[in-house]
């Protein structure tokens, strides 16, 4: 979502008070989520000319025409620099409609651990001043959404996976005997769902994630074996994006994370098994 002055004076001039009203809530979103983005970058630009430039906060503060106090509440109150991951926002989270049959009728429905995923990666996005809408994956929606967005989706559900995973030149997923793996075409590494094995008891499964640097927008790619594995995934993003991030600010990047769950499918514990890859 772009605006210009003549757009902003458009929604001034717009004599059809809803679609005005809608318009003018839209940029609102998005003049916040740039504020906040400048206010990132700024908290990002004091902590460089420290560590880079040997400046303390006190010098910093006089080159700014800020006081150093301020200087201080700046570093306190900004977003973390992490936030970029994601984008400037607001966000997209994506998950795929599914359709079933009950009493004789088609119905859809979200798969529950889809849904728990969601709310994850939203809760995430909150937490790091982003705003977030949500959308439904069509089974055969090919199209990156545009804008940043976070496609929560395997290449079962809906061929939008396989349009991000042709991007990512180091892991993919391929299905042989009626299972699906994640594989690192490098290494010729194969991943499955521990869960998925013929007369397995154990409750773990995997996931993929790929932040695709698409221009100046972000798309971030989710992916389990099954649905339990994308939620892994977000809790693992969750926990370590700080790392993540630093490592790879402008790159686009992608792993394999293993997680353990419960009876009730409740992520337990999470770990990274392969990657971070850059590209």
């Amino acid at each position: 979502m772009n605006v210009s002055d003549d757009e902003f004076e458009a929604v001034r001039r717009d004599p059809d008070p809803l679609r005005r009203g809608r318009r003018a809530t839209e940029l609102i979103t998005l003049y916040q989520q740039r504020a906040a983005e400048l206010a990132r970058l700024r908290r990002a630009s004091i902590d460089e000319a420290y560590r880079d430039l040997g400046l303390n906060y006190t010098e910093i503060a006089l080159r700014l025409g800020v006081t150093k106090g301020r200087i201080t509440q700046i570093r306190n109150s900004a977003p973390a620099p992490e936030r970029a991951f994601f984008g400037v926002g607001p966000v997209a989270v994506g998950i795929p409609r599914r359709y079933g049959f009950e009493d004789g009728r088609e119905r859809t429905f979200f798969d529950a651990a889809d849904a728990a995923t969601q709310a994850s990666i939203e809760a995430t996005l909150s937490r790091l001043a982003l705003a977030s809408t949500n959308f439904a994956i069509e089974p055969d929606d090919a199209d990156v959404p545009a804008g940043d967005a976070v496609v929560i989706c395997g290449p079962k559900s809906a061929p939008v996976a396989r349009t991000l995973l042709d991007t990512d030149p180091r892991l993919d997923f391929v299905r042989e005997h009626d299972r699906w793996w994640i594989t690192d075409e490098q290494t010729g590494q194969r991943f499955d769902s521990p869960y998925r094995r013929p007369d397995s008891t154990v409750r773990s499964d995997v996931g993929y994630f790929g932040r695709h640097v698409l221009g100046n927008r972000i798309v971030l790619h989710i992916a389990g074996i099954m649905s339990v594995g994308s939620l892994g995934v977000a809790q693992w993003l969750d926990a370590n994006l700080e790392g993540l991030f630093n490592d790879n600010r402008t790159l686009s990047v992608s792993g394999v994370v293993h997680c353990d769950f419960d009876e009730d499918f409740a992520v337990k514990a999470t770990r990274l098994i392969a990657g971070p890859y850059t590209w």
